[in-house]
This record gives C-alpha cells, structure tokens and sequence, in this order.
C-alpha cells in the first residue's frame, strides 16, 4: 500500500483476483483471463497491472483448490478463510481520487465486490468514495477557477470532468 493507505496496483489485481473468487470457484486459467479482462476493460493493457501471481495468493494460503488434479492449471481454486479477511482488507482501503487507471481499477473493484462486506463496512467505502470525489470536485473547480479563463479547450474539458464528478456524487448519495 502507499502511504495514505491505497492500493498499489499490484494489490489492486489480488483484489480483482480474490473478489472474483469470493463471487465463485475458478480454474487457474479462468481466473487470469476473468483478471486480465476485467481489469484491462477499466484500466488499459498494461505489465505493471500483471504482476500479481495466483500462485502467491496459493503459496500465502489465501487461495486452495477445491480437488486435486495432475495438473495444477485444471484445479479449481477457492478462497480460504484467510483470503477472505484479505479480501475484506483491501475492499476497505482508501481510495485516491479517480483520475488514473488504477485508481480507476480500484474504484470499480469496489464497488463491483461491494456486497462482499458487511453493510457498516460497505457503508464506510460509500462515505470515503464520496469524500474522495467531493476532493476531485474541489481540485477541479480550483482549476477551473485558476486556468477556466485561458484560451483553448481546457475549460471545456474540466467542465466535462465536472459534470461527471457530480454526477457521481449523486449516484453515490443514492446508495448510502
């Protein structure tokens, strides 16, 4: 995690890895491609987002298989209590403003394994994911205020980068 307790990307696709798997049982092979898809859709192809290994999260006893197979690649893997608490450990970590991909990721890992939490739990990511985007409003409405005035197209896009972060805050006063 970085200082102010966020997901390095790394963390962010053992998250996808173990919310996937506490959604249900994967193959090794399913699992990589159900992560490579997902996060890939959200944040770009990138190599710094591969980094995570299933065999760590096995080797950690975060993950087991269901039955034994001659070849690993065929086993169906499961969560672990252990893993479980993992999961729940990353899903309440804080969130950095969604400006880049992986902040982008961890947004939407969240809220996609969100009813994995208990509701107290999930009720303090609502309140931090909307405290995270009222700072994204701030930071741009100072941008606007600063450079809105300069010639080009630069306040037409923080208008649009706005309208998305109210938007947003809506949508997430309508969960809580």
């Amino acid at each position: 995690m970085y200082r102010d307790k966020t997901l390095i990307p790394s963390e962010a696709i053992r998250l996808c890895m173990l919310g996937s798997l506490a959604l249900h049982p994967f193959t090794y092979a399913e699992l990589a491609r159900e992560v490579r898809a997902f996060t890939s859709r959200i944040a770009g192809p990138s190599l710094d987002m591969m980094g995570s290994s299933i065999e760590v999260l096995r080797a950690e006893g975060l993950v087991r298989p269901v039955d034994d197979k001659p070849d690993p690649a065929d086993e169906i893997l499961e969560l672990t209590d252990a893993g479980r608490e993992e999961l729940r450990d990353l899903l309440i970590s804080n969130v950095r403003s969604p400006v880049d991909g992986v902040s982008q990721l961890v947004f939407a890992l969240k809220l996609r394994f969100l009813h994995l939490l208990t509701e107290e739990d999930a009720r303090d990511q609502i309140v931090r994911m909307t405290e995270i985007s009222e700072t994204e409003r701030a930071r741009l409405i100072d941008l606007k205020s600063r450079y809105g005035s300069e010639p080009g197209r630069f306040d037409a896009w923080l208008d649009l980068e706005l309208a998305q972060v109210e938007d947003r805050l809506e949508w997430l006063a309508s969960m809580a």
